[in-house]
Formats: structure tokens, C-alpha cells, sequence
């Protein structure tokens, strides 16, 4: 039986996992790598370190399988999406370090491109708001603040990709520079009805075209891997930013079907078909996938910037815990949260407060409040996040979610799960493999290679646990009525 490899290159470390066809794990490697502050709000990674530590976790994991890189069908690539890399085409050499989804330094410039009127046309083009979030404001960064760099795009010597891109050209040995429909709809670029790059958007961020990747289908050829890195000539099938790759691996083929991945931050998606639907109420309309020779399959999503960098930084900020898997039974020791609400705005609020001025906050604290309830709101503040969402996208698309798929490293986290029932009202359902993000990619990887079907995924998934909601109705508002108070509290903190 062959195999399928996927390379999840995620925010805070790079994985590699090799597939059977029937979508089990077989063996996986994670490395992590230097995250950069160089500001308050500024977040960098070194592209040469990405793109070594994800080669590194590739080879690694086709040694511990011990199999013959041959064996491999395809190779299906995942990965942090509104990230943006500029390199130079003929050397491979970065111009800078990658300006990473979470930096909000072009605050200013999106506030800027506002008050010019322009966020009406960027959303109906897009799907998208003017947030910093988005991976054009940074390219245009890095083209006013790098010196020569604005000159050399214009002469066409250098490239702009999101880590999608920069993986791929690394892979082929920089024969290819392409991009998917899913990653390319994140950049604010690309226009959702025609799937292409949009000249009058290009114009008014002054960014050349001659820098921007081809736009593929998710599944479709992408040239091979060079044999010198792992042994054999891989093709490259399968392409998807990391919330649609985990939409696709949750099976999530239906409109209505939702899923939320709780990684570094929370992403919740829903399918809504070959239908756009347009959001009234800060969510996302964005491409989930598109097959080759198929339309393009539409989501809305909902992003929490920050949900299991939360549990990072009780450990690494304030050392009340030694791992991330600790927070659990820690928060379990405190019957709830004693109060207390913590909102983890550290770099602003996403959907559907959209406020990049937002900063953490804790309220709620008394002289009983121990290091269990800070542990505790920790959690619970990525349930509600999630809600938050959820809320608006029920409204959105005119729907009442039957069950909400999870994945991710927090969703094996029982009690959030848990909390999670509890505080929506909604069943959550997690699947035996949770490892979804890289599964996605390695399913779209296996059609665009031509041995899987959408059917026989669709047949491959299946419950591990259903987490029952049991909170009574009057408690799960209360609850949620606190939280609302403490997000108050946390908007507009930073003067722009």
C-alpha cells in the first residue's frame, strides 16, 4: 500500500506525518522553532529556519517508518496561512524575516486604507476585512520599509508567497513558485468570484503582480520534490491553508458542516458550498478548496487569535505550569472559575470584535484567587471565544449547528471540551484522528494523485467521543453574560 506524507508547517513548529490510505498515522515528527519579538505586537520567524526544520521533520519521519521514500504516493502541504515570505528568485535568500499572521504592525496602514473608504471594496472582493491579520498590508510593509526591496519586486527578481509558497519553491529546488486557491484567498489579493489576483487591489497597496505565485486548485499537480532531500522525486498534489486542510479532514464535505481546530489560536470554519456567503457580522467569507476540474468550495470562518498560546504563556510567561498538558488538571482542582475572567487579547481581539487596539486582560481577581482559577479562565476563555464566533456564524448563515467537529492539540483536553458543550449548548464531537490539519492535507494530496475519492474519506471518519452539553440554560448565560462584561473591558485599550 503506498503512503501519503503531509507537511503541517504550523506558528510554532514544523511536523511531518506519514498517512496510510486508510488515513492512519504511521509515524510523526515536530520540531519547533525561534519565535521573534522585535516590538510589542510585532511577531517574526526566520524563513531559512521554517523551511530547515520542516525538511529536518520530513526525513526524519520516513526513517523512523522505515519505508522507502518510493513508497509514497504524493506529498500534501499545510501551513500557517497569512505568514508572508519575500525572497530573492535567483538565490532563494529571504529580503527579511517573515512577518507572521499574528503581527499587527500594519494597524495604522489598514486603519489608514479605512478612513480612504476602501474596506467595502477589499470585502466584497475578498471576503475579507482590512486587519493587519492578512498577509497584502504586511507585503506592502516589507516593500516601503526594506531598502531597494520596492525597486527589485518591480524588476521582477523577487518573489512573495505565503508559507505554502516558500515550502513548494524550497522543494523543487525553486523551479515552482504557485500557490492554492485557499492560501491565495487569505492575502486580501484575490478576488473570490473570479479566482485570480485583482489588479485594482494590487493598485491601491502598490504591489507589483510580477511578485505573486501562481493560484492551483487544492488538489492538483505541483511539480515533484528534488530527490537529493528525501530520497525519491515526490510529487506535490495537495496544497491548503491549515483551517481548510483540517475542514477537509474532518469530512466536512456538506454546507452547514463546522468544524474548529484549537491550535496556537481557534479557527472555526463551516462549509457553505459553492455559495459565498457574505458575513454581516465580522466573519469571513474564504475559498475552502477546490478540486481539479471542480468548482471552488466556499466557508465562512471565525478566527480567535489567541487559544492555546494562551496555555504557552502560563507556562512560559507566568511558570505556574511545567507543560501545556498540565493546565488541565490544574484547572480540575477549582470547581470553576471563581470569578475570575481572563481575556487573552494579546494582540487584539479577532472575530467577531475585530479590535487589533484590544490587550489581554483579568477581571474579576479577589484575595481567594489562586493559580487554579487563573488556569481554569485560561480554558474557559477559549470556549467562550469560540462562542463568540459560533454565535455569529449560526446568524450568518441562517442555521442552527447540529454538532461541532473538533481538532487540534486542545481539543484532547477534556474539560475544555467539556466547557465547550457546555457553554454552546451544542454537542462537540471528536474524531479518532485529531491530527486533522496534516490528515486534510494529505487526503487533498491523494485525490490530486489520483488514488482517494472524497467517498472513501467521507467512510474514514470516525467518533472517538461526543462531549453532551449538560449546563442549565439560566447558568450558561450567566456565564456567558460575565464574559461579555470582561471583553468590554479589554476593547480599545492600546491608543492607536
Amino acid at each position: 500500500m503506498p503512503y501519503l506524507l503531509a507537511l503541517d508547517q504550523g506558528t510554532t513548529s514544523s511536523r511531518a506525518i506519514l498517512f496510510d490510505l486508510d488515513g492512519k498515522v504511521v509515524a510523526i515528527e515536530q520540531k519547533e522553532f525561534t519565535q521573534i519579538y522585535p516590538q510589542p505586537g510585532w511577531v517574526e520567524h526566520n524563513p531559512l529556519e521554517i523551511w530547515l526544520t520542516q525538511l529536518e521533520t520530513a526525513q526524519k519521519v520516513i526513517q523512523k517508518a522505515q519505508i522507502e521514500p518510493a513508497e509514497i504516493a504524493a506529498m500534501g502541504i499545510t501551513n500557517q496561512r497569512e505568514t508572508v515570505v519575500l525572497w530573492e528568485r535567483a538565490t532563494g535568500q529571504p529580503v527579511h524575516n517573515a512577518i507572521v499572521w499574528q503581527d499587527r504592525r500594519t494597524a495604522a496602514l489598514c486603519d489608514e486604507l479605512r478612513a480612504r473608504g476602501y474596506e467595502p471594496l477589499f470585502r466584497q472582493k475578498t471576503g475579507l476585512l482590512l486587519d493587519p491579520y492578512f498577509s497584502a498590508t504586511k507585503l506592502a510593509w516589507l516593500l516601503d520599509h526594506v531598502p531597494g526591496v520596492r525597486e527589485r519586486a518591480g524588476k521582477g527578481e523577487l518573489a512573495f508567497g505565503t508559507v505554502d509558497s516558500w515550502l513548494i519553491y524550497n522543494l523543487t529546488g525553486g523551479k515552482v513558485h504557485a500557490t492554492d486557491v485557499s492560501n491565495a484567498s487569505r492575502t486580501l489579493l484575490f478576488n473570490l468570484e473570479t479566482l485570480q489576483w485583482d489588479d485594482h487591489l494590487l493598485g491601491i497597496l502598490g504591489i507589483p503582480k510580477s511578485v505573486l505565485p501562481q493560484v492551483k486548485p487544492s488538489a492538483a499537480h505541483y511539480g515533484t520534490v528534488k530527490a537529493e532531500w528525501l530520497g525519491a522525486e515526490i510529487p506535490i498534489a495537495g496544497v491548503a491553508g491549515d483551517q481548510q486542510a483540517a475542514l477537509f479532514g474532518q469530512a466536512c464535505f456538506e454546507p452547514g458542516m463546522a468544524k474548529n481546530t484549537y491550535g496556537t489560536g481557534c479557527f472555526l470554519l463551516m462549509n457553505t458550498g459553492r455559495k459565498r456567503v457574505e458575513s454581516a457580522r465580522g466573519l469571513l467569507s474564504t475559498v475552502a478548496w477546490q478540486l481539479e476540474g471542480r468548482p471552488a468550495e466556499y466557508a465562512l470562518e471565525g478566527s480567535v487569535f489567541i487559544a492555546g498560546a494562551v496555555v504557552q504563556w502560563l507556562r512560559d510567561g507566568l511558570g505556574i505550569i511545567h507543560n501545556s498538558a498540565d493546565v488541565e488538571a490544574l484547572a480540575a482542582t477549582v470547581p470553576d472559575n471563581g470569578g475570575v475572567y481572563l481575556v487573552p487579547a494579546f494582540v487584539g481581539l479577532g472575530a467577531p470584535h475585530w479590535d487589533p487596539y484590544a490587550r489581554g486582560t483579568i477581571v474579576g481577581i479577589t484575595r481567594g484567587t489562586t493559580k487554579a482559577h487563573l488556569a481554569r479562565a485560561a480554558l474557559e476563555a477559549i470556549a467562550y471565544q469560540s462562542k463568540d464566533v459560533l454565535k455569529a456564524m449560526e446568524a450568518d448563515a441562517r442555521l442552527r449547528l447540529a454538532e461541532l467537529r473538533v481538532d487540534g492539540g486542545a481539543s484532547r483536553n477534556d474539560l475544555l471540551m467539556q466547557f465547550q458543550a457546555d457553554i454552546l449548548g451544542t454537542p462537540v464531537v471528536r474524531p479518532k484522528v485529531t491530527e486533522t490539519t496534516a490528515l486534510g492535507a494529505a487526503y487533498l494530496a491523494g485525490i490530486g494523485a489520483g488514488v482517494l475519492s472524497e467517498e472513501q474519506i467521507r467512510a474514514r471518519w470516525a467518533l472517538e467521543h461526543r462531549f453532551e452539553p449538560g449546563m442549565a440554560e439560566a447558568q450558561r448565560t450567566a456565564h456567558y453574560r460575565g464574559w461579555a462584561r470582561a471583553v468590554e473591558r479589554a476593547k480599545s485599550w492600546v491608543e492607536p
